[in-house]
């Protein structure tokens, strides 16, 4: 039984009325602003696929973002704790998602491709960064939130002087 919760919320608000309103497919944009509490305001729209600007995030990278951002949290933390010393994370991950013939869609695969370096300079060390993305994706809560493979491909290496 799961007994400690967390709420989270946000505001969504469409900027794209036209002066049309919704009276055809072609006559709204699809821009959203999305904001919360003390916090930035994030521009959204739709993939340009979907008739959506090209400048602004859509659901499907904020998705994306999500999985891949939590799991470099989790995957930090677990370092923290490990005595890995993570000195860069970058990560350039690529989602798939398929359509069905009725319009509607699903990710069916996501593979987060973070390159970290480690100050640790041993072997040992190195083999146990690598393993830990196995542990961060178990316990990363948007992982456990999708119902297909997100798969991993880290590279780890140590940081060279200069």
């Amino acid at each position: 039984m799961k007994t400690n919760r967390h709420n989270y919320t946000l505001e969504l608000n469409w900027t794209g009325n036209t002066g049309d309103s919704t009276s055809s497919y072609s006559s709204y944009e699809r821009s959203y602003i999305i904001q919360t509490e003390n916090k930035s305001q994030l521009e959204g729209s739709s993939d340009p696929v979907f008739r959506g600007d090209s400048s602004k995030y859509n659901p499907e990278e904020l998705f994306l973002a999500a999985v891949s951002s939590c799991h470099m949290l989790w995957y930090l933390h677990l370092c923290s704790e490990e005595g890995i010393l993570v000195k860069t994370y970058q990560d350039k991950p690529e989602g798939r998602m398929s359509l069905n013939s009725n319009g509607s869609g699903q990710f069916d695969k996501i593979t987060l491709k973070p390159k970290i370096t480690i100050g640790n300079s041993s072997s040992e060390m190195l083999k146990k960064a690598e393993r830990l993305h196995e542990k961060a994706n178990e316990m990363c809560f948007i992982a456990n939130s999708c119902n297909f493979e997100i798969v991993h491909e880290p590279v780890v290496s140590f940081l060279t002087s200069s």
